[in-house]
């Protein structure tokens, strides 16, 4: 089987399965399947940009994630007035002394080589850092703290955001990348999962910034409001022309406009993979990923390289991030976990097929449909299952119980059944 057919018969099956879902179960779950498939495929560019173009082992995607999706809290939320006349200018002031006192330091360590100096300036810095901070802090979160406590965003457009996501996930990407493409593959991975893990305890723990753990809800959306659609007579009319209740109708309008929204993005996203990996660039970046000591015999800069795909492979999981919040209406900080937002995607690129941009994103269709189907199948399944034994059975009591865990089971069985029969993936890379 060419590579053509192959490409085309396993996504025509992908189709085939949101299409079969939406004619058996509903067309509702189909969309969220499709609107999620779309941003995990996204996700799952970037992260194939990293690992399978240039060899990069990034398990921090989560932290790459959330920086997107607080762009969306940064960016089209509205300004807390009564939070910025509070502490607000105290609080970016705050900001800015950490940095200055992080970039004095740095400059007067490279001049002097003196650790007592820098040591003396990081201390401080700090007590200066905090002085200021501590107060502004807590004037912003005492305004109103159970409806804001924070200082909102610029009140832009959210479709802005999402670019804003991928600005801010790239510049976290270069900080980390300054700091840790130096160090060995496996050294990276931790760096990149700690420094991930630092993002997410900020956010839980900054209210002035993001709300933590109160989470911010209401989030401005590019696509009409439901109520707005259902007091609409002319949408009503046209929703009662297919038969359906303007209730009904606008939901599914909504998650259709979401869709288009989305895949233009993953196609322009995909596009632009595509040229750049079959460009001179392209073949430079697999060259250096499968003989870096040859690369750097014939001059080229395999750590500026490398620098250059993983600030482009994180940008993408940032503007994946906004998009997802945006979807969500809300950012919840305590739901990005490792096993979701880094893990899952690393088994879509994995299964998909390390290396071809069009396999990451079938794997990340493929991988979430099942996600989303297992929680909704495997309690069905189960009962089946187990409707054989007796009801007193240890055995089916323990089975039953352990339905929740399907989800993980599943995805080990999958990701071994493909190292197993397809260890490039079901899409290789050629």
């Amino acid at each position: 089987m060419s590579n053509q057919i192959r490409t085309a018969a396993l996504f025509g099956l992908v189709a085939l399965l949101i299409i079969g879902t939406g004619m058996f179960q509903s067309w509702d779950l189909a969309l969220v399947i499709l609107n999620m498939g779309l941003i995990s495929a996204i996700m799952a560019l970037g992260v194939n940009l990293q690992w399978g173009i240039a060899g990069l082992f990034n398990v921090g995607v989560m932290g790459f994630v959330a920086l997107g999706g607080m762009a969306v809290v940064l960016t089209s939320v509205d300004p807390v007035q009564e939070a910025w006349a509070a502490g607000g200018v105290r609080a970016l002031f705050a900001l800015i002394l950490g940095a200055g006192t992080i970039i004095v330091t740095f400059f007067a360590w490279k001049k002097t080589k003196n650790r007592y100096l820098a040591a003396a300036l990081l201390i401080a810095g700090f007590v200066l850092y905090r002085m200021v901070r501590d107060p502004a802090v807590d004037a912003i979160e005492a305004v109103n703290p159970a409806g804001t406590g924070f200082l909102g965003g610029l009140g832009l457009p959210v479709v802005i955001a999402w670019m804003v996501g991928g600005l801010l996930a790239a510049g976290a990407a270069w900080i980390i990348g300054k700091t840790a493409l130096g160090l060995r593959s496996d050294y990276l991975a931790i760096a990149t999962l700690g420094i991930a893990e630092i993002i997410i305890a900020i956010m839980k723990n900054e209210e002035w910034l993001t709300r933590g753990v109160k989470n911010v809800s209401g989030l401005p959306r590019p696509v009409p409001d439901a109520i707005e659609l259902q007091n609409d007579p002319a949408f009503v009319e046209r929703a009662a022309g297919f038969g359906l209740d303007a209730t009904a109708a606008s939901t599914l309008y909504i998650k259709i406009s979401y869709g288009l929204m989305f895949a233009v993005v993953l196609v322009i996203l995909l596009v632009l993979a595509q040229l750049a990996l079959n460009s001179p660039w392209g073949r430079m970046m697999r060259a250096i990923r499968d003989n870096e000591t040859s690369s750097r015999a014939m001059g080229k800069d395999v750590t500026y390289r490398h620098l250059q795909v993983f600030i482009l492979g994180s940008a993408i999981c940032g503007i994946a991030g906004a998009m997802m919040t945006t979807l969500d209406g809300q950012l919840i900080p305590t739901s990005y976990q490792p096993l979701r937002y880094t893990f899952l995607i690393w088994v879509m690129v994995i299964v998909g097929g390390s290396g071809n941009n069009l396999g990451a994103v079938l794997g990340g269709f493929l991988i979430w449909f099942l996600w989303v189907q297992v929680e909704t199948l495997g309690p069905g399944f189960m009962t089946w299952v187990t409707s054989w034994m007796p009801d007193d059975s240890n055995l089916k009591a323990h089975l039953l119980n352990s339905v929740q865990h399907m989800r993980l089971l599943t995805m080990g069985v999958i990701l071994l059944m493909v190292l197993r029969f397809s260890p490039r993936g079901l899409l290789p890379e050629r």
